[in-house]
């Protein structure tokens, strides 16, 4: 049994893989063109072969990414490949079944593959002929949820008449096909292919199901047109700047266009003395983005919920402001920063209210060795957002303020922390690995990517901690700040809101509520509800020279951003820490944000005018 794996382990290993897809720019070296129009040539070919069967329940492509997904490999040569794939759309566990004795092998994977819910099994065609294979396969897919990617001739195919089990059937299996399958089983890329001829009474010619693709695809930029010479030695040289001049130790980059990542790089290390180079599935402080990737999006479901009214004062969703000069200030005000309300407060920290150490009335963490008391939300910070003094309202003035407020609104609607919030509607469904608060409690710091050297209120290098003040002194959980993610999930969360509001075949907002949101709503600013936008006075190049009038995003204090640009159906993700180890502005003063967005426009447009030439 298991024929050609007898021998060479005497137990499962149970790998994460989380390693980058070097075809989309992942790599150290520059992909040459013809490399990557090889690759795009190989993909076309997997999805004119590679047949979908058995799916009639409409299985694949896998829609809760919330339940627990193995994958398990009988023997296929490219698991790396396949797996890192999977665990771009959700966390998939990755086992090996090679070779526990013959009578204790499905005993042995039951016990393995008892927490999970759906299974994903990779195995050679030739593999179906081996009855303790098959028997193995009968009992998963009458136990779980099987999911089967076959690598083989389809002259094999009567082998698995017995297998009820949706099925990916791809000719032979090579890093192409690996890579297409399992985008297939996720929705990165449709199935259309049908099988060419009877195989046998099940298998028929004509047989095969059609999928959509739902989610994103990992690609190069030549499938749709672009030059990456044109497009990464620009993007490596301004990065190169950017280090060499000491504006970041490093940076992650990703290009997602119409759905396709066609380019995502790490540059640098996580600090200036290089001993741990930057990784694409390193976590960053988001700082701002915080903004929009937790509190906007919160309010957008809200809103949908008919929860919100965007009309209706504050007063109306938060009883302690009642008695303030906050009680009227309209929603739709405060989310344009044109309510009066000041760019910030100082926040300080008195006396007997703050300890090195954990303790039943001290639990607010804002680093390893310092907490707050429990009562200084309420006795200090909030009282002060309550009763600062407004200006003239009307007026746009960029303010912390405002999402201090939301979040206080969120919670209330929502009957739930932000935190908790946020993971369940958006983060957990869409399969964001990383993205939420507090990523000390859920990853090694080493992952994560350090900022400032604080030397006046926590005295001690943050990584892991929110760098802004603020939100520290609300341990960590704050509407203005405190999010920190990996640049895959932003660019599934903010795909998400390019689609209108769908993803993966569920829609999380309206489409008219992200249009509404998302769309310029300020007559005195560019703004958004919420959103920062493109800015009509073009001498500001803001975001950049060459993004449309659609544009919106935001930016990050720590030197980061995320950019839609719906025209071009276009998400630009720029993830640095150029606070580390202590602030600088050379990340603003060298242009890099825009330079670089201007880069990516610059290789469209040179596709375009070569298309239209031909």
């Amino acid at each position: 049994m298991l024929h050609s794996l007898k021998g060479r382990f005497t137990q499962l290993a149970l790998l994460l893989c989380l390693t980058g897809i070097g075809f989309a720019g992942a790599s150290k070296e520059e992909s040459p063109v013809k490399k990557n129009l090889t690759w795009w040539q190989q993909q076309k070919e997997a999805s004119q072969t590679t047949v979908l069967l058995n799916n009639g329940s409409k299985a694949v492509p896998i829609q809760n990414l919330q339940q627990s997904i193995a994958s398990l490999s009988l023997g296929v040569g490219q698991a790396t490949m396949f797996d890192s794939l999977l665990n771009k759309y959700t966390t998939v566990a990755t086992l090996s079944g090679e070779s526990l004795a013959k009578d204790t092998l499905a005993k042995g994977l039951a016990t393995y593959l008892a927490p999970y819910q759906t299974v994903i099994v990779q195995i050679p065609a030739e593999e179906l002929q081996y009855l303790p294979n098959l028997n193995l396969l009968k009992s998963l897919q009458s136990q779980k949820k099987l999911v089967l990617a076959v690598y083989g001739n389809k002259e094999l195919l009567p082998l698995a008449d017995a297998v009820t089990a949706p099925m990916v059937w791809a000719d032979e299996e090579t890093p192409a096909t690996a890579h297409y399958v399992a985008q297939l089983l996720f929705g990165g890329v449709g199935a259309t292919a049908r099988l060419s001829q009877t195989y046998s009474t099940k298998y028929q010619k004509g047989q095969g199901h059609s999928t959509q693709a739902t989610r994103l695809k990992y690609g190069v930029p030549e499938e749709l047109g672009i030059n990456s010479a044109d497009l990464q030695p620009s993007i490596d040289a301004i990065v190169a700047e950017a280090i060499s001049q000491k504006a970041t130790p490093g940076a992650v980059v990703m290009v997602v266009k119409n759905g396709t990542v066609i380019f995502n790089k790490a540059y640098g290390s996580h600090t200036y003395d290089n001993t741990r180079p930057t990784q694409i599935d390193d976590i960053y402080d988001l700082a701002s983005l915080t903004k929009t990737s937790a509190s906007t999006v919160a309010l957008m479901q809200l809103y949908d919920q008919k929860k919100l009214d965007l009309n209706a004062p504050l007063g109306t969703y938060i009883p302690s402001v009642k008695e303030s000069n906050k009680a009227s200030l309209k929603m739709k005000q405060v989310l344009l920063h044109e309510s009066g309300m000041p760019a910030g407060v100082t926040l300080p920290v008195p006396a007997g209210y703050a300890q090195k150490q954990f303790s039943e009335q001290f639990k607010v963490q804002a680093s390893d060795s310092l907490f707050l008391s429990n009562a200084y939300y309420q006795e200090v910070l909030w009282p002060r957002m309550v009763h600062s003094k407004l200006n003239t309202p009307g007026k746009y003035v960029y303010s912390d303020l405002t999402m201090y407020f939301m979040k206080e609104i969120v919670e209330l609607q929502a009957e739930a922390s932000i935190q908790d919030f946020v993971q369940s509607a958006f983060y957990l469904p869409l399969g964001m690995q990383t993205a939420g608060y507090l990523p000390l409690t859920r990853f090694d710091k080493s992952r994560i990517v350090p900022t400032e050297r604080d030397t006046y209120f926590r005295k001690t290098l943050l990584q892991g901690y929110v760098h802004d003040g603020g939100a520290a002194k609300v341990g960590g959980v704050a509407g203005h700040a405190g999010l920190f993610s990996t640049a895959n999930d932003m660019a599934i969360l903010h795909q998400m809101l390019l689609n209108k509001g769908a993803y993966g075949g569920r829609q999380y907002v309206k489409p008219e509520t992200v249009e509404l949101f998302t769309s310029r709503q300020s007559k005195v600013s560019r703004r958004g509800l919420g959103f920062d936008r493109w800015d009509p006075d073009t001498s500001k190049h803001y975001p950049s020279q060459l993004a449309s009038s659609q544009t919106y995003g935001h930016t990050g204090y720590t030197g980061t951003c995320v950019w839609v640009d719906p025209k071009h159906e276009l998400v630009y993700i720029f993830l640095s820490n150029r606070v580390h180890p202590s602030v600088s502005n050379k990340l603003n003063t060298l242009n890099i944000r825009p330079r670089i967005q201007d880069a990516i426009y610059k290789a469209i447009e040179k596709s375009q005018t070569v298309q239209v030439k031909s």
